[in-house]
């Protein structure tokens, strides 16, 4: 997508690749909306802590820094020997799989990965075809997320209120993103409507990255306290939800997403709105049988207890908002089952989960 540099418009990819310097280059999601940096992560141990403190987040994302991580670990291997390079292969992926459990594009991306590898008659070819295998993913991860604001966008009429939670936008992609996507598809075919961003508590990628973004394309849109959603809906003051997701379970229409997901797909029941999720193919989990074998990420208390942002002076600060003495429970996701979930938007078209 397009952002304001300097008063010109540049087109800029969440996640890309330097092969001259073997370098994972990210769009640091941490500082902003008040800052925009490029990183560019040197080797893949830090390319996993990358993903795991969130200097890059979201499905598609973390999958494309993923893939691309184990393309880095491998390009680094300058032994000789098979089954060297097969345990440091094996080294790569485990810890760039461990890096955030809950999503399942990162071990479906380098899956992907490992499999072109297969077909290099030595190491060299191997390297080569990592790094092919990559930028392959990374390139599908785009088209995908046009494909799914092509048929996404139907559902957005003029006028419409939608609501959305957490970040599913571009920068939770490669590019274009997928809640966002039929957003951006309506903008183009001439639609007015207005987007409420959920906050997103407890690191607010609502509020930083979503309204960011959308402020950024132009696209009329207010950020709302978390709670305030169920008090708009009472109103009718929204007619559609659409949100994202880091892993949907394949046999029983389970979808994991960012926590909070649960609550306005309950209040959106109860208030007959439309709910929706977008995901490209990469989110699917085809092995697990029920969604509540998803390991779900427990983070770090100090999100909930406190919050970074900007002061007067414009350096960024971490600033303590609860009682000095108390702890916190951070569950990052929740399981929204199939029967409170309208249709999943993918690039193939809206499924119906429940039928």
């Amino acid at each position: 997508m397009q952002v304001r540099i300097q008063g010109r418009r540049e087109h800029y990819r969440t996640v890309a690749f330097d092969a001259d310097r073997n370098a994972v280059l990210l769009i640091d999601q941490r500082v902003l909306p008040h800052e925009f940096k490029i990183v560019a992560v040197s080797d893949y141990e830090r390319t996993a802590s990358a993903i795991s403190d969130m200097t890059v987040r979201g499905a598609g994302a973390i999958g494309a820094t993923a893939a691309y991580g184990l393309a880095q670990g491998v390009r680094a291997f300058d032994g000789a020997e098979a089954a060297e390079f097969e345990s440091h292969v094996a080294s790569v992926y485990e810890t760039l799989k461990n890096a955030r459990p809950t999503a399942v594009d990162p071990v479906n991306a380098m899956n992907i990965v490992r499999s072109r590898m297969a077909d290099g008659a030595s190491i060299n070819e191997k390297k080569t075809l990592a790094l092919q295998a990559a930028e392959e993913f990374a390139d599908e991860d785009v088209a995908h997320c046009r494909a799914i604001g092509e048929h996404g966008a139907e559902l957005i009429k003029d006028g419409a209120r939608v609501l959305t939670h957490c970040n599913a936008g571009w920068l939770a992609f490669v590019d274009f993103g997928t809640a966002t996507a039929p957003m951006y598809v309506a903008q183009e075919r001439g639609r007015a409507f207005h987007v409420f961003c959920d906050e997103t508590r407890p690191r607010c990628q609502g509020a930083a990255l979503t309204a960011w973004e959308l402020s950024e394309q132009g696209i009329s849109h207010e950020v709302i306290a978390d709670n305030a959603a169920g008090y708009l809906m009472q109103r009718g003051e929204i007619d559609l939800v659409i949100v994202g997701a880091d892993r949907l379970i394949a046999a029983t229409g389970e979808v994991a997403n960012k926590i909070g997901t649960y609550t306005k797909a309950v209040l959106a029941a109860r208030h007959g709105i439309p709910f929706y999720v977008a995901i490209p193919l990469s989110t699917i989990d085809r092995e697990l049988s029920s969604g509540s074998d998803i390991r779900i990420e427990e983070r770090a208390g100090d999100e909930v207890l406190g919050a970074w942002g900007i002061d007067e002076t414009g350096r960024r600060r971490y600033v303590r908002i609860a009682a000095p003495e108390s702890g916190a429970r951070n569950p990052g996701f929740d399981i929204t089952p199939p029967e409170l979930i309208s249709g999943i938007i993918t690039p193939h078209g809206i499924w119906d989960v429940n039928g």
